[in-house]
């Protein structure tokens, strides 16, 4: 009797468990005798599906409703067949969903609906819904892909602006650490000697190369007007007249007069000329009255060979007008008017005489050699040369120089050519200047 109540409750619990679950039909089935997974004997399999009676029950259950399943699992598997309930939808429950699902489809006659779950009787129904559920992936698939590779892609964007604007910061960075350099070398230079030539600039940065090629000519151009002004106005011809002479003779002459002052008109110096100075500038005079010229370029006395190999005591007198050939031993009679306008090239020799060629449009070419009494060793071709280029830049003209190589049959001659161009005014009395340098005669 004290078993009884224990064998009772026992029992109630045994029948409880398979009351609480699903039942499920399983049979197995051995598919060899050797218990190996890498055998299937079809005839073994085959007589144990026919005793076993599977087929029969396979053939009842189609005889009703081939599936079932609750609505929550179908609505969950093949919710992407329709639109009302893709990705979500917005029914009461899912039951409805399912409902809703199936009429898209147009399977309405051949389903069931419990409380629970849906039966489907046909296996067309079903293979068509997993047809529908198999295309459907595939484009849920190609929008999925489509949706991250657009993230990818706008996190590369994100990216790469977050680099172009740490780029932008690190070069405005890079910009001002240069100019506070710049600022802090370059902050006394007025208060020194030289006012800052000695002073190295810093390395700038690739975006700034051209601003510091700008910068540099700015501060050139400073110190040269600083330089400038410290020149007395009286010296700034002759000092403008020497720059000229260097840019266009140094390296090819040796001594091109830069140490000595620069005095133009020799034949009106004492020095240079004692005894006839003054029928000189008589006749200096009284071509100005006569031909309006404003200043006096360059006079000196020369030697010419003439047409019979000989050699003549001649003077040139040169204006901002003309060029004048004058006879010393006829009280400076002049005798070869050249006008300016007319002369196209001047030829200087590289040696140590001073032989001169003023070429001109008419090929009335004037060839002479300078000297000088006083001091006898002064050239004076570097003076004639730079008052010459000077004056053509100040009558609105850019200088381009070039070189060339020899002429024919002239293998060691090079020849450098100024070639003034005339600017935006041409000025009544503009023209043309060719500078060729050459070896001195042998």
């Amino acid at each position: 009797r004290k078993a009884d109540p224990m064998v009772r409750v026992l029992g109630l619990e045994v029948v409880s468990i398979p009351c609480s679950d699903e039942p499920y039909y399983v049979r197995c089935i051995k598919p060899n005798e050797k218990k190996s997974s890498q055998l299937f004997d079809e005839e073994r399999c085959r007589h144990q599906v026919e005793y076993l009676g599977l087929l029969e029950n396979v053939r009842v259950r189609r005889a009703g409703f081939a599936y079932r399943q609750t609505y929550e699992k179908f609505l969950h598997r093949y919710k992407m067949v329709s639109e009302f309930t893709w990705p979500n939808h917005g029914l009461s429950s899912d039951k409805e969903a399912v409902k809703k699902l199936i009429e898209c489809c147009g399977f309405q006659h051949d389903v069931a609906y419990g409380k629970t779950k849906i039966f489907i009787r046909t296996p067309r129904t079903l293979f068509t819904l997993e047809e529908l559920h198999a295309k459907m992936l595939v484009r849920i698939v190609l929008f999925l892909q489509k949706v991250w590779r657009g993230t990818l892609a706008r996190l590369r964007y994100k990216r790469t602006r977050a680099a172009l604007t740490i780029i932008k910061y690190y070069r405005r960075y890079k910009v001002k650490s240069y100019i506070r350099e710049v600022t802090r070398r370059f902050h006394n230079v007025r208060s020194m000697r030289d006012y800052g030539k000695h002073v190295k600039w810093p390395s700038p940065p690739k975006v700034l190369r051209r601003f510091e090629e700008a910068l540099q000519t700015i501060y050139h151009r400073w110190r040269a007007n600083v330089l400038i002004k410290s020149i007395p106005p009286e010296d700034l011809p002759q000092v403008r007249a020497k720059v000229a002479a260097m840019e266009l003779l140094k390296g090819h002459r040796a001594d091109i007069g830069l140490q000595r002052a620069w005095e133009g008109n020799y034949i009106a110096s004492k020095p240079d000329n004692p005894q006839t100075t003054g029928s000189f500038m008589l006749i200096a005079n009284e071509l100005k009255r006569k031909d309006k010229y404003m200043n006096v370029l360059f006079s000196c006395h020369v030697r010419k060979v003439n047409r019979f190999n000989k050699v003549e005591d001649r003077a040139i007198f040169i204006t901002d007008r003309h060029l004048y050939k004058m006879d010393p031993m006829k009280q400076y009679k002049v005798m070869n008017t050249i006008p300016l306008y007319n002369l196209m090239g001047l030829s200087v020799s590289n040696g140590k005489d001073q032989l001169v060629v003023f070429h001109t449009k008419d090929n009335k070419d004037l060839i002479v050699c300078l000297f000088n009494r006083q001091p006898t060793n002064d050239s004076r071709i570097g003076e004639l040369v730079g008052v010459l280029a000077n004056h053509f830049k100040r009558s609105v003209f850019l200088l381009q120089a070039f070189k060339s190589g020899p002429n024919k049959g002239d293998a060691s001659t090079d020849y450098i050519h100024v070639v003034s161009v005339p600017g935006s005014r041409r000025p009544p009395l503009s023209f043309g200047l060719n500078l060729t340098i050459g070896p001195g005669p042998s």
